[in-house]
C-alpha cells in the first residue's frame, strides 16, 4: 500500500489498476514544432506582411488573419479545443470563427506554453521546461518564482533564467492582468513590452482597442479566468457559465475592431478532471530519489547518482498502466522538447518523467496545494495538447 500525504484523498499501489480503466490515448500528442503549434503564432504574425508578399503562409493559419491589416492575438488560458467542441451550445461566437487545431508544446503547462507562444521558441530553445524546476539545489515554482524560502528573483534572475526577447525584440502592447506586473514569470516571457495592466475582464475591449486606434499592428491580449474556473469547480455547470461570459467578452472584442483587423483566439492548453485521487509515490521507489519536480501529470523523478535505470525499470513496473513512463533520453529523442536538451537545460529536470495517460496526477508533497485541483493539465493527451486557433475579421 503506497503512503499518503495531508490533503485529499490519495490512491494506493492497489488503486492503480482501477485508475487505469479512465484510460487515455495509446500514444502521447507530440507538439508539431515548426508547423501547426504554439511556437509559430507570434513569428507568423508578426511578419504576416513579408510572408504574403512571399506566398509563404502557412496553411494552418485562419484566413480572416492572414488577410489583416492588423491583428489582436487573444490567448484564453485552459481552453482546449476538445473542450470548446463540447460546449458549442454556450459559445456561439467561438465556434462561429474559422479556425483550426494546432498542439501546444510539451509539457502543456502555463509557464512553458506562454513563454514558447511569446519568444516563437521550443522549450529545449528557452528552457522554461514546466511549471516546477530544479535551480541549482532549489525546485523554482516558475508561475510564482519562488523556492522553498521565498521569492527567487534576486538568486534566480528571470532574464538569466530564460534569455530570449519576446515578439522577436518588438515593442508590442501587452493586456494582462495588472496583478502580475513586475512578477518573475512576467519577466522571464514578457521582458520590454508595454503592459496595458487589466483590473476587470471588461476593460480588455477598451485596452486593445486603444492600442489599435493608435495604430499597433499588432496585440497580445491574456485571459486566465478559464483556467481558474476548471481547476477549481471542474468542467461541470460553472465552467460553462465562464465559457459564455468569454464567449460575450470574445464578441465585445470583434466589435471594437476596426476595419480590416482580425482578432485571432488561441490558448496555451486544455484540461482533464480528475476522475481518481492522486497517486502517492511509492515509498520504495521514493528511496532511490532524490527529490520530485515538474507537474502532476508530468512528474519528474529525480534519481539518486547512479540510480536512473532503477528507478526507471520500477516506474515503467509501477504506473506503465497509468502513465508514460520516459527517460529524459527518450524525451530528447522523440523530441519532445523540440531537440535534445542541452546540458544546463537538463540539470532543470530529472530523470524519468511519469506522463500521465489516465485522469489523475501524481502528488508531491512538496507541492500539497496542486491536490485540490479539480482539473490538471501538463500531460500530452489529446484534451491537454491539443488547443483551438479561431480568427473573425471587421
Amino acid at each position: 500500500m503506497l503512503s499518503s500525504v495531508n490533503g485529499p484523498p490519495t490512491s494506493s499501489r492497489d488503486d492503480v489498476a482501477t485508475c487505469s480503466a479512465a484510460g487515455g490515448a495509446d500514444e502521447p500528442i507530440r507538439p508539431d514544432y515548426g508547423g501547426a503549434c504554439l511556437t509559430e503564432v507570434v513569428p507568423t504574425l508578426l511578419r504576416l506582411g513579408e510572408l504574403r508578399s512571399a506566398g509563404a503562409l502557412p496553411g494552418w493559419l485562419p484566413e480572416p488573419a492572414a488577410a489583416a491589416a492588423q491583428v489582436v492575438l487573444l490567448v484564453l488560458d485552459g481552453l482546449g479545443a476538445e473542450s470548446l467542441a463540447a460546449h458549442r451550445a454556450v459559445t456561439p461566437v467561438l465556434s462561429g470563427m474559422v479556425g483550426t487545431t494546432i498542439t501546444s508544446v510539451a509539457p502543456t503547462t502555463t509557464a512553458t506554453a506562454l513563454t514558447s507562444l511569446t519568444t516563437g521558441r521550443t522549450p529545449a530553445d528557452h528552457g522554461v521546461l514546466g511549471y516546477r524546476l530544479r535551480a541549482g539545489t532549489e525546485v523554482l515554482n516558475v508561475l510564482r518564482w519562488t523556492t522553498a524560502a521565498g521569492d527567487a528573483r534576486a538568486e534566480i534572475r528571470p532574464r538569466a533564467f530564460q534569455q530570449f526577447e519576446p515578439f522577436l525584440g518588438r515593442k508590442v502592447p501587452v493586456v494582462s492582468p495588472a496583478a502580475f506586473a513586475g512578477s518573475g514569470f512576467s519577466a522571464a516571457h514578457l521582458a520590454g513590452v508595454e503592459l496595458l495592466g487589466w483590473r476587470l475582464s471588461s476593460s480588455i475591449g477598451v485596452f486593445v482597442a486603444q492600442a489599435l486606434a493608435r495604430g499597433e499592428p499588432f496585440v497580445y491580449a491574456y485571459y486566465d479566468g478559464i483556467d481558474k474556473v476548471a481547476h477549481l469547480e471542474g468542467l461541470g455547470e460553472c465552467y460553462a457559465a465562464e465559457l459564455a461570459a468569454v464567449d460575450r467578452l470574445v464578441a465585445d472584442l470583434v466589435d471594437r475592431l476596426p476595419a480590416g483587423c482580425a482578432l485571432l483566439v488561441t490558448s496555451d492548453h486544455g484540461q482533464v478532471e480528475m476522475a481518481s485521487p492522486s497517486v502517492v509515490i511509492d515509498p520504495g521507489l521514493l528511496a532511490a530519489l532524490t527529490g520530485l519536480s515538474g507537474e502532476g501529470r508530468f512528474c519528474w523523478l529525480h534519481a539518486r547518482p547512479g540510480a536512473a535505470d532503477e528507478v526507471a525499470a520500477a516506474a515503467r513496473e509501477l504506473y506503465g498502466g497509468i502513465a508514460w513512463v520516459r527517460t529524459l533520453e527518450e524525451i530528447d529523442r522523440a523530441g519532445w522538447f523540440g531537440a535534445p536538451l542541452p546540458d544546463a537545460f537538463r540539470r532543470r529536470v530529472g530523470d524519468v518523467a511519469l506522463v500521465a495517460r489516465a485522469a489523475l496526477a501524481f502528488a508531491d508533497p512538496a507541492d500539497p496545494g496542486d491536490l485540490r485541483l479539480v482539473t490538471r493539465h501538463g500531460s500530452l493527451t489529446a484534451a491537454e495538447a491539443l488547443v483551438p486557433l479561431l480568427a473573425a475579421r471587421r
